[in-house]
């Protein structure tokens, strides 16, 4: 990376909190991505306790060389891991030059994020199970309703999440190019790919013939990937609600899909649902708890 690139942003000028910063340079002769478009560089300066409010971006110029700075925090690349959300951006931090470095902090956080540790791993597993249960209910209603176009997208996003859940169970980090990551695993979900893309059936019976191994992972890996949230469940006598475990710091990341994981956990009966009645109002209305 040239000096000029260098010398755009220093640690005296990052601002509070700043640990590090990375810098990516792109291929001219390559593929633009999303987030870098069609600048030469991206510069990305890591921040402690940075919220997401406070992050910011700068389009700029240095001599002939258009890049793009980014301010983001610890906490939201972390996120972007377990969520498997702003590829780009994780793909950037972990595989980009660092180019300044406070007493090693940077090259820490990286190292802790390449680890990908079983805290880590449990959660994300959690979420792409959620991810994969949520597109594979998708693609079974588009099928039933003979959309079969929106019905096969949803099969090749549901095999995506159903890659990434074989990767992280392998203890390897998904990365933006899965499909690259997962063949030398010479998986299930490489077959099924291939039988879904290759197959000389109907696009109807290719698809329903994928469903009906991703119905069958779905159902044996259930309790496995569930096992952070099952955990919580069966962590006090009390049965939980709703809104307490969406207000849990451990639950934060498959917030959106929580209501869709405890009703298929207590259709397999692996978490018990029971009710309680409400102190004030009228009638008979009760609420639902959860417990395992």
């Amino acid at each position: 990376m040239e000096t000029t690139i260098f010398s755009i942003l220093d640690e005296e000028k990052a601002g509070h909190g700043a640990i590090g910063a990375i810098g990516y340079h792109l291929d001219q002769a390559g593929f633009h991505d999303s987030l870098l478009h069609d600048f030469e560089y991206l510069i990305m300066v890591v921040h402690h306790g940075l919220e997401e409010k406070e992050q910011r971006i700068e389009h700029g110029m240095s001599g002939d060389s258009a890049y793009q700075l980014l301010h983001v925090g610890t906490r939201e690349i972390e996120r972007g891991i377990l969520t498997g959300d702003q590829r780009d951006s994780v793909k950037y931090f972990l595989h980009g030059e660092i180019i300044w470095d406070i007493d090693g902090k940077l090259t820490t956080f990286r190292s802790y994020i390449n680890e990908f540790g079983d805290s880590m791993k449990e959660r994300r597993k959690l979420k792409e199970f959620a991810k994969f249960l949520k597109v594979y209910g998708e693609a079974k209603r588009y099928t039933a309703e003979q959309d079969l176009l929106d019905a096969y997208y949803c099969v090749l996003q549901a095999l995506k999440h159903y890659a990434r859940l074989e990767l992280i169970e392998q203890g390897i980090l998904p990365e933006s190019s899965v499909w690259e990551q997962v063949r030398p695993l010479n998986s299930v979900v490489n077959k099924l790919f291939d039988e879904l893309t290759e197959n000389s059936e109907t696009l109807e019976q290719r698809i329903q013939l994928v469903l009906l191994a991703c119905e069958f992972t779905l159902a044996s890996k259930m309790a496995d990937c569930c096992e952070l949230l099952l955990r919580i469940l069966g962590s006090r006598k009390e049965a939980w609600s709703i809104q307490e475990l969406v207000q849990n710091p451990e639950l934060e990341h498959v917030r959106d899909e929580l209501p869709l994981l405890l009703r298929k956990l207590v259709a397999r009966s692996l978490v018990q649902e029971i009710t309680k009645a409400h102190k004030e109002g009228v009638g008979e209305r009760r609420e639902l708890r959860y417990r395992a």
